[in-house]
């Protein structure tokens, strides 16, 4: 159940209208890495969590909510940053507020017509935000990344704000607004917060490496393939110990072509590097399906089954 509150998060001001920096805020309102794009990912992730994953399906629920929270704030400043300029569009007198902003019927023309600004949002939207991203493209629900499970899942989310993060960097480079400027500030790091509540969860699910509960086929996981002409680069993503406990090394294929010549296309290849068998591997894999499903399969009661257990006469309810 959602209720909402009429006061912002965070009260958004700006200092004076400025549509084309409005045009750019739109894509935190509806882009590929904006905030409706966070909110309902976390929000479509939290389902399948609810039962076996209580914990997490809270966590997801909350962060959603804020997320909605700050597609109002983007909204809201947006709406402010396009103050007047929808009914001025309008206007066609030469003497118009909006045009005396602009400096003339050439500049509000270009503004119009600019690839920055569509037509569309500046004389349709009613001086509101537009479900869209910068250049006009429809917000879609191919932007949200929901697998079912949770390893999976919550990386994805640790993505989607290091990548919401860059982006409310950016647009601080475009605004000399000093009010914009500290609302974008508050969005930003709302996104470094979420990014480490999304890294601490996912370290308390143990095992989480390799993401999903299939391990990786130790003939293939340590090897590295220097797939560039000549001698490659190297550092600890191809050579030495990597991210695996002691004893473990990277196998570097300086000639990939003889390689895989040598091993047939791979079929006769080696475990190399990694002190796990294969059979090792596929034992853990059943071990961890088990273990994963056992722990949905048992969340779930059998026969009728319901989402919520309300407290009687209303009690903890605000």
């Amino acid at each position: 159940m959602f209720y909402h509150v009429k006061e912002l998060q965070f009260n958004a001001k700006v200092s004076k209208p400025d549509p084309q920096f409005a045009s750019l805020l739109l894509e935190q309102f509806g882009g590929p890495n904006g905030e409706l794009k966070a909110a309902m990912q976390y929000f479509v992730q939290a389902f399948s969590a609810r039962q076996p994953y209580p914990d997490k399906y809270d966590m997801l629920m909350d962060i959603a909510t804020e997320e909605f929270s700050h597609l109002e704030i983007v909204g809201a400043t947006i709406t402010m940053l396009l103050q007047g300029v929808n009914g001025e569009l309008k206007n066609a007198a030469e003497s118009s507020d909006l045009m005396k902003l602009l400096g003339g019927r050439a500049q509000k023309d270009e503004l119009i017509h600019s690839a920055m600004v569509s037509p569309e949002f500046l004389v349709l939207s009613g001086g509101g935000p537009t479900v869209t991203d910068a250049q006009g493209h429809p917000w879609s629900g191919m932007y949200v990344n929901a697998n079912g499970d949770l390893t999976v899942d919550l990386r994805s989310n640790v993505a989607a704000e290091s990548r919401a993060k860059i982006v409310y960097e950016y647009l601080l480079q475009f605004t000399d607004d000093p009010d914009v400027k500290e609302t974008l500030k508050f969005l930003m790091t709302r996104e470094v917060s979420h990014f480490q509540s999304f890294s601490a969860a996912l370290e308390t699910i143990q095992p989480n490496f390799p993401p999903g509960v299939l391990q990786g086929d130790p003939r293939f996981t340590h090897k590295y393939f220097n797939m560039s002409n000549g001698a490659g680069s190297r550092g600890p993503w191809n050579e030495g110990q990597g991210p695996w406990e002691s004893g473990e090394q990277w196998a570097y294929v300086e000639d990939p072509i003889e390689e895989v010549l040598r091993t047939r296309g791979q079929t006769d290849a080696a475990v190399e590097g990694s002190s796990i068998s294969i059979e090792d591997a596929e034992r853990k894999s059943k071990e961890l399906s088990s273990t994963r499903s056992s722990e949905v399969l048992q969340s779930a009661p059998k026969g009728e089954n319901q989402w919520s257990k309300y407290p009687e006469n209303g009690k903890n309810f605000r």
